[in-house]
């Protein structure tokens, strides 16, 4: 029985450009085939299970040929898998597209097209240039800048070109001199303005502008590769007015964020939106207690607590998860008086349409037990799900209080499988900021690195070459702990707070 293949446009760099179709695809995928420009985050999109398949496609250097691609497309689809081919860009745009879907259909194997932004679009777009601007240009065209070697002759119209308003040209990096030459030569002003936008939308993103004239020698100067959009004529002149995405206050700042792969997404949403590039390493994977009778049994006895205690959200869904298995459910807590540790906390207990009585202000046992005094906890029954390593300081000072505290492990961290390869190859393209959210983080991060790799992390951060920012002061002290030179860390233990923290440490509100 024959599968099925999706012709996935996956944007031009930024993963949040991806469509909602495309994002449904890579959801049911059982096979994975992309090319180098496509945003190695869109991969976390597919199942765990589903096999990732790299066939490169980078400038020249291929590592299976156009025909191999299709083979692999169609045997895959005849073997009855669901397949997403996840192409830089739109598909159709000189992405070769059509030639995939030709072959497709010649086998008789069953796919769909899933356009996607192009670059030709928005690389232009987010280095502050319109492609077209009723002020300067109602026409755009749209050019490939390295046609099919094996054409004995140039197929594009340079004197039609040269009569149009905006041009734009994709994979033109090589041929840019003869391309500027071509369009002089046809009529088109050596003072046409003219830009080079590489790694556009991604916070590698490098523009430069010129005009017809100068961009070949500024390019060759800047030494600007692939890949890039080449963009021609007035709309250029926009770009000091409009420019936004170079200005966010994160822009081309590499953050490695080291929290759950669940919880890493809020952290890295916020610092994307703020320009940065965001490599998700996580250091901590969330799993059930070795011994899960504790817990099992206090959810099941959870009317007869005065008190309960959380420090994380991952305590409030683990608790709530074993209520549920008990067969019971919130009315259950009735009688029960709730607190938080924190915002995140609190948030996770309204999620299940609870309020607590209780929120600390400061993401630290210490704040929590500053936000619980003078509560009357003498003599109450306190239960505190939490995770099966934590700091004692807690329930310590409850009994202290004459509390009658009863501490259940409602998971456990452990570092995740395979984090240590992606971790190596985040530190040999370079890092410039490290967020740790937890002591956990911390220590989960330094496990898996080599000696080497951690001396070199220490080194950087006493040098000032790499920012290290943690959540609170607890986890900057387990940081310094570890040799680390912790440089940011906000007054609200919040990742809101973190977020402006960092911006505010580079001095860009």
């Amino acid at each position: 029985m024959s599968g099925k293949v999706y012709l996935v446009g996956a944007g031009p760099g930024d993963p949040e450009l991806l469509t909602l179709k495309g994002a449904r695809c890579l959801g049911q995928a059982q096979v994975v085939v992309y090319d180098f420009l496509a945003n190695p985050a869109l991969l976390d999109l597919a199942p765990a299970a589903a096999e990732r398949i790299y066939v490169g496609k980078k400038g020249g250097d291929h590592t299976l040929s156009q025909d191999e691609i299709n083979r692999l497309l169609c045997d895959f689809g005849k073997a009855g898998k669901i397949v997403v081919r996840l192409k830089g860009g739109d598909p159709f745009v000189f992405g070769r597209g059509g030639e995939e879907a030709s072959a497709l259909a010649s086998a008789g194997v069953s796919f769909e097209v899933v356009p996607g932004v192009t670059s030709a679009i928005a690389a232009p777009a987010y280095a502050g240039i319109p492609v077209t601007d009723r002020r300067c240009s109602t026409e755009v065209a749209f050019v490939t800048g390295h046609e099919d070697p094996t054409k004995v002759s140039s197929s594009i119209n340079w004197p039609a070109l040269a009569g149009l308003g905006t041009l734009v040209f994709l994979m033109g990096v090589k041929n840019l001199p003869d391309i500027c030459a071509q369009l002089i030569t046809h009529g088109k002003s050596p003072q046409t303005p003219a830009a080079a936008v590489r790694w556009g939308t991604t916070s590698q993103q490098e523009t430069i502008t010129g005009t017809l004239e100068s961009l070949p020698r500024l390019v060759s100067e800047a030494g600007l590769k692939p890949p890039a959009v080449f963009v021609v004529g007035e709309v250029v002149k926009l770009r000091p007015e409009i420019a936004w995405f170079e200005k966010l206050p994160l822009f081309g700042k590499r953050v490695l964020v080291t929290r759950t792969r669940k919880q890493a997404s809020k952290l890295s949403r916020k610092l994307r939106a703020m320009g940065a590039e965001v490599i998700e390493i996580p250091t901590i994977a969330i799993q059930p207690p070795a011994d899960p009778g504790p817990l099992n049994k206090a959810a099941a006895q959870a009317n007869t607590y005065d008190w309960l205690i959380f420090t994380s959200a991952n305590g409030v869904e683990a608790f709530f998860a074993a209520l549920q298995d008990a067969g019971r459910d919130v009315r259950a807590l009735a009688g029960a008086l709730l607190a938080a540790i924190g915002p995140a906390t609190a948030q996770a207990l309204k999620d299940k349409g609870l309020l607590p009585e209780v929120t600390a202000k400061s993401f630290v046992a210490e704040g929590l037990l500053e936000a619980l005094k003078g509560q009357g906890l003498a003599g109450k029954r306190v239960l505190l799900p939490r995770a099966a390593q934590a700091r004692e300081v807690l329930p310590e000072t409850l009994r202290q209080w004459g509390a009658v505290v009863e501490v259940v492990p409602a998971y456990e961290s452990v570092p995740p499988k395979g984090a240590g390869q992606n971790l190596a190859e985040a530190l040999a393209r370079g890092l410039e900021v490290i967020t740790f959210t937890a002591s956990s983080t911390v220590e989960n991060l330094l496990a898996l690195v080599s000696p080497a790799d951690r001396k070199r992390l220490q080194d950087l951060s006493a040098q000032g070459k790499l920012t290290v920012a943690a959540i609170g002061p607890i986890t900057a002290e387990t940081a310094r702990r570890h040799g680390l030179n912790v440089q940011v860390v906000p007054e609200a233990y919040t990742i809101d707070a973190l977020v402006r923290a960092l911006a505010a440490h580079f001095n860009r509100p």
